[in-house]
């Protein structure tokens, strides 16, 4: 299992929250996604077939702005 972690703006209440989960949730091979709210981040646990650059652009097509990466 792979592990990204972005730093995201744009992330604010649990409305937030829940909408880039459930987007990411529908990606097959994500096996967890995981919000900060606080911090401004979002870790995601994946296997393939989903890969970084589809988490990314689904990150971005749900309205958010990745402002760094670190991938594990």
């Amino acid at each position: 299992m792979k592990t990204l972690h972005y730093n995201v703006s744009g992330l604010a209440g649990t409305q937030s929250k829940t909408k880039v989960k459930n987007a990411l949730d529908e990606i097959e091979g994500v096996q967890d996604v995981a919000v900060d709210l606080a911090r401004g981040t979002i870790e995601i646990q994946y296997n393939e077939p989903a890969n970084p650059g589809q988490i990314e652009h689904c990150i971005r097509h749900t309205g958010y702005d990745i402002t760094s990466e670190n991938t594990k």
